[in-house]
C-alpha cells in the first residue's frame, strides 16, 4: 500500500527522523490489524507479551480505576550512562505496534524510549479503543464511547508521572502516535491540548464520527490558536476509505487556517 502524506507546518530534523519512521511502519499497520486482530486480543487477555528488552508494567488508572499495561522499551545504551535523557515516544494500540517500532528503533531512531499503552486489561480491545479514543457519547448503542477526555487525563496524570519518574526522560520532548481511531484521540489532544505533545503522528484518523463536535467545539480553541510549536504529520492510505482522505485533507486544512491567523 502507497500512501499520500500531508506534513502540517515546520518539522525540524529530529523530528523529521521520527516522521519518516512512521512513513516506514504506516505501510504495514492496516494488515497487522486485520491479520492479527484475534491474536491480539487473546494476547491482550493473558497479559503475556514476551518480546526482547519490552518491559510490561501494570498501572491503574487513578480516576476510574481501570487496569492497562505499559509496554516500555529503552535504548540499548540506556544503562552506560546514569546521565543521558531521552525523548519518549507513546503510542496507543500497543501490542499492534510495539514490534514494528521496537525493530525501527534498532535502526532508525536508537535514542529513543518507546512507551505502549494497551488496551484496558480483562477488556475486549475494540470495546476498549472504541470508549476511550472517541469524543462523542452514545454514537453506538453496542458500545460505550466517548471518554477520550478522561483518557487524555489517565495518559497526563498517571502514564506520564510513571515514566518520567522511573526513567531518564526529557518531558519537553514528548511524542504521540496512534492510528485509525488512536489518530482520531490524537487529533483531539493535538485540538484541546496541543503542549501535551511535540510531535503528533497521526495515521488515518477516523474523525467522520467527531468531525463536528471538533469543529463546533474546537476550532476557537484559544490553546491551539496559540500554539504552533508542534510538529503534525497525517498519513492516509490510498487504497483505505475515501472519506477517510477527505478527513486528513479536513485536518490539516483546519490547522493550515490556525497558521494564518
Amino acid at each position: 500500500m502507497t500512501s499520500n502524506t500531508n506534513i502540517i507546518r515546520k518539522v525540524n530534523k529530529k523530528a523529521h527522523r521520527l516522521l519518516f519512521m512512521f512513513a516506514v511502519i504506516s505501510f504495514n499497520t492496516v494488515f497487522t490489524q486485520s491479520s492479527t486482530s484475534h491474536n491480539s486480543i487473546s494476547a491482550a487477555k493473558n497479559s503475556n507479551l514476551e518480546l526482547p528488552n519490552i518491559q510490561v508494567i501494570p498501572i491503574t488508572d487513578s480516576n476510574t480505576n481501570r487496569k492497562y499495561e505499559l509496554y516500555i522499551k529503552v535504548p540499548e545504551e540506556y544503562s552506560d550512562s546514569t546521565k543521558t535523557k531521552y525523548p519518549v515516544l507513546y503510542f496507543t494500540d500497543a501490542l499492534w505496534h510495539i514490534e514494528i517500532l521496537s525493530g525501527s528503533t534498532e535502526y532508525l531512531l536508537d535514542n529513543l524510549i518507546l512507551v505502549g499503552i494497551s488496551w484496558q486489561k480483562g477488556e475486549n480491545p475494540g470495546i476498549s479503543r472504541y470508549r476511550d479514543f472517541t469524543l462523542l457519547k452514545n454514537i453506538n448503542p453496542k458500545y460505550q464511547s466517548g471518554d477520550a477526555e478522561n483518557h487524555l487525563k489517565f495518559i497526563q496524570n498517571d502514564v506520564f508521572k510513571y515514566v518520567e519518574e522511573n526513567y531518564r526522560t526529557q518531558p519537553e520532548n514528548r511524542s504521540y502516535f496512534g492510528y485509525s481511531l488512536g489518530g482520531t484521540f490524537g487529533t483531539y489532544i493535538l485540538l484541546t491540548q496541543p503542549k501535551t505533545f511535540n510531535n503528533y503522528i497521526l495515521g488515518s484518523p477516523e474523525t467522520l464520527l467527531d468531525d463536528s463536535f471538533i469543529h463546533q467545539h474546537y476550532s476557537s480553541s484559544n490553546d491551539i490558536l496559540k500554539y504552533k510549536n508542534a510538529n503534525v504529520f497525517i498519513s492516509t492510505g490510498e487504497l483505505e476509505r475515501s472519506d477517510l482522505m477527505e478527513q486528513s485533507k479536513g485536518i490539516r486544512t483546519m490547522l493550515k487556517s490556525y497558521d494564518n491567523l
